[in-house]
């Protein structure tokens, strides 16, 4: 979901879009470890719901690397000089991330079908490695790549990087996407970030969008408290 307005007259991308975003990823990565570490053995209803919802959680991943992979990194090195390690470290930290997920994902397959205990915690344990690679990889990004993004990357250029990533988000998800940035937003960002967007978008999100997340997170969290 891209909240950035190519018409704004601001010099810099609103960068602020990508730490709520990164948020996203912390919270739902330490959400599937603990729902999954919950299910009772044999429950497979709840298995495969879990199992789809790590589908779209790394699917979304994938593609929000590959934007930075194939669109901001490009953008961004050729203004540096000495910074240039820390953007290469992002990408090497990428490919780390994907040995982790590929597991949780052969894990994933093993468990979904049966809801074995043992399987479940070998995969519950695998998620919880990739939430703490993940989060230190998202913490170094936002306090040391961040802010050269902001001194280097044009709003115009932040905007397509966001365009990509809009164009693939299937639509029926745009809602629960926008929703899932939002949870977690302090009432200055949920007002800046919905402010951004184009009118209809805000209007969808009050009529239909609020209802839809509520749905999904309740249908993934069962009894956890949802937004």
């Amino acid at each position: 979901m891209n909240a950035n307005n190519p018409s704004d007259t601001t010099v810099h991308p609103y960068t602020r879009e990508m730490a709520m975003i990164h948020q996203v990823f912390r919270r739902e990565s330490r959400l599937l470890a603990e729902l999954v570490q919950e299910v009772r053995p044999g429950d497979t209803a709840r298995s495969r719901i879990l199992a789809e919802h790590w589908r779209l959680y790394s699917v979304g991943l994938h593609t929000h690397h590959t934007g930075e992979d194939e669109m901001l990194w490009p953008v961004l090195l050729p203004h540096l000089d000495l910074d240039a390690e820390q953007v290469l470290a992002m990408e090497a930290q990428h490919h780390e991330l994907s040995d982790g997920i590929a597991e949780v994902q052969q894990l994933m397959d093993l468990w979904q079908d049966r809801a074995r205990p043992e399987d479940r915690d070998a995969l519950a344990e695998a998620l919880r490695r990739h939430h703490r690679q993940l989060c230190a990889h998202l913490d170094e990004e936002e306090r040391e790549v961040m802010p050269l993004v902001a001194l280097h990357v044009t709003a115009e250029q932040w905007h397509a990087i966001g365009e990509r990533g809009l164009a693939e988000t299937p639509r029926n998800r745009l809602m629960i996407a926008l929703g899932a940035i939002l949870e977690d937003a302090s009432p200055e960002e949920r007002e800046e970030f919905l402010g951004r967007l184009p009118l209809p978008a805000r209007v969808l999100w009050k009529l239909l969008g609020q209802r839809q997340y509520r749905r999904e997170t309740t249908r993934v969290r069962g009894r956890r408290t949802t937004v």
